[in-house]
């Protein structure tokens, strides 16, 4: 079976589907992504992640008229006509096709709608299985980081240099040598005092959905954490470090520039979490 892809108003085959040469998503990266995880057709954190949608938009001035009740008939429909009951829903709104200057267009133009989904493997049941390896790098990314816009590329490169070292992630810091995110994930640790700390939302990170659902299961568990910054210093002497994101759920980072975190194994924290989120989305083991 071919895969489908939501364009414009229009579910086309994949290879067949394309948007205007001008698009200014394109041209530009004047646009705005989401990324889902569903699990045997539930959709994670739908209503977290739309509502950030919302707000991306509202920050780059970029008005959809389709409410998230009108999205998630879409996104339900994709799944539906690609087969996908687990697995990743794409979703990527731009400020349309206009000629090319860097100002919005005089005349507001349609905006583009792309929605794809991927089947992709179940979460996983085995921890140490799971946990991987990062390594550390400036962050040199904008400075509105809190912004979900597709303009990627100093993600992609960290992404790429990580992956040439053999690693899962890379970890970044800015120049006063604080932890900001990872470059598709935000970051955690469990200190050497052994606080579970997450760095506090601001314009430097992604406001994370999974972040946001982790801090609830905290909350609900009555398990203490600090959102307090904390250094690279800090970082490479924690006891654990993990990551969260829709498509790393909670991936514990047992090694980091090549050294071992804590005893090399998965933590107690991260054991805890995976456990505790892979119920919330109803995917438990």
């Amino acid at each position: 079976m071919a895969a489908i892809a939501y364009v414009n108003g229009r579910y086309r085959p994949l290879r067949e589907a394309s948007v205007n040469v001008e698009d200014r998503g394109f041209q530009f990266g004047d646009g705005i992504y989401e990324v889902l995880y569903v699990h045997n057709h539930r959709l994670a954190d739908a209503e977290l992640h739309l509502a950030r949608l919302t707000r991306s938009l509202g920050e780059i001035g970029l008005n959809l008229t389709l409410s998230p009740a009108a999205l998630l008939v879409i996104i339900r429909e994709v799944l539906r006509r690609n087969r996908v009951s687990t697995g990743l829903v794409y979703m990527q709104v731009t400020r349309g096709a206009a000629r090319r200057d860097h100002p919005f267009p005089a005349v507001p133009v349609r905006p583009s709608l792309v929605i794809t989904a991927r089947t992709r493997p179940a979460p996983p049941t085995d921890i140490a299985a799971w946990a991987g390896s990062a390594i550390t790098l400036p962050d040199e990314r904008w400075a509105r980081c809190d912004i979900k816009s597709t303009n990627l590329l100093p993600n992609v490169l960290a992404r790429q240099k990580a992956r040439l070292s053999g690693a899962y992630e890379a970890i970044l810091h800015d120049s006063q040598g604080y932890v900001t995110e990872g470059a598709a994930s935000n970051v955690w640790i469990v200190d050497a005092a052994g606080t579970l700390r997450t760095r506090p939302l601001g314009q430097e990170i992604l406001p994370g959905c999974t972040r946001a659902a982790v801090l609830e299961i905290l909350h609900g568990a009555g398990i203490a954490f600090a959102q307090t910054p904390f250094t690279l210093e800090a970082l490479r002497g924690a006891r654990e470090i993990f990551l969260t994101s829709a498509t790393s759920f909670v991936k514990p980072i047992t090694r980091l520039d090549g050294t071992s975190i804590g005893n090399g194994h998965p933590g107690p924290a991260a054991t805890l979490l995976l456990e505790r989120y892979l119920q919330h989305i109803g995917a438990a083991p």
